[in-house]
């Protein structure tokens, strides 16, 4: 019999998947070690090996996509279908992290002083570097916007000057969230408020950068001509990405920002 004819991609045998599957697991566990001050290797270990298998790996799709001519239209359907899921389970990540934060208020501890914020608490301003990264994500999600804007429309000057603005944007926001951090007057350990702020704000955080790194690799790819304007899938998934993190911080700025310090 002859070899059967169909539109979707096979991929070929590949070490990357479980190559960093054993590098999230190290990042995890080695992670869990450090919190609880041990040994910080397992976690460096894992980063590195994760860090170099994403980068064959991605390079691998790339290449399929680019020049292999691998990802036909069915392909980059079921790919967009994918990273739905993707986002899909990322905004449950953040509703558990919404949940903590809300039972806590809805339902307060005699132990915390039976108020919100727990008393003690020098609650981070409003409109101090919270409301400054809003208006960053906000400015940074429609020159993101600009970028689409610009691919589909073949102007390669748009695409260049959106690209630059929101990875600027995106650094400029991650130092100002160190910043804020620093200067916080509490610690991960100073009340369920504390841990749910720091763990909601640094999750988002890792994503913010998360971000920057896709739109800096789609960026390359812009000046490398890997884009047509009917054919750019990894671009779009970039930006369905920052918008996602820009819908994520509007909602922690109102509920953790706004609602826990006024």
């Amino acid at each position: 019999m002859g070899r059967k004819r169909h539109l979707f991609h096979i991929v070929e045998p590949s070490p990357w998947p479980l190559l960093s599957s054993f590098g999230v697991f190290l990042f995890t566990t080695g992670l869990i070690f450090y919190m609880q001050e041990y040994s910080s290797k397992f976690f460096f270990f894992g980063i590195i090996i994760l860090i170099i298998s994403s980068f064959f790996w991605f390079n691998d799709i790339i290449n399929e996509s680019s020049f292999l001519g691998y990802h036909t239209l069915v392909v980059r359907k079921g790919l967009k279908y994918g990273f739905m899921l993707f986002i899909t389970s990322e905004i449950m990540l953040f509703l558990g992290f919404f949940w903590a934060f809300f039972h806590s208020p809805l339902c307060v501890a005699n132990n915390l002083g039976a108020i919100w914020p727990p008393i003690g608490l020098i609650i981070i301003p409003v409109y101090d570097y919270p409301f400054s990264n809003t208006i960053l994500l906000i400015v940074s999600g429609f020159a993101v916007t600009w970028v689409h804007r610009g691919i589909a429309l073949s102007s390669f000057k748009e695409c260049i000057d959106g690209f630059l603005i929101t990875i600027f944007l995106g650094i400029f926001f991650v130092i100002l969230q160190g910043m804020e951090y620093y200067e916080a007057t509490f610690n991960f350990n100073d009340s369920i408020y504390a841990c749910t702020f720091y763990m909601s704000t640094g999750s988002h955080g890792c994503h913010v950068i998360a971000g920057v790194l896709f739109l800096i690799v789609c960026f390359i790819r812009l000046l490398l001509n890997h884009y047509l304007n009917n054919h750019y899938s990894g671009l779009v998934f970039a930006i369905w990405y920052w918008h996602f993190v820009d819908g994520v911080w509007i909602l922690l700025f109102l509920s953790l920002y706004c609602w826990g310090g006024w």
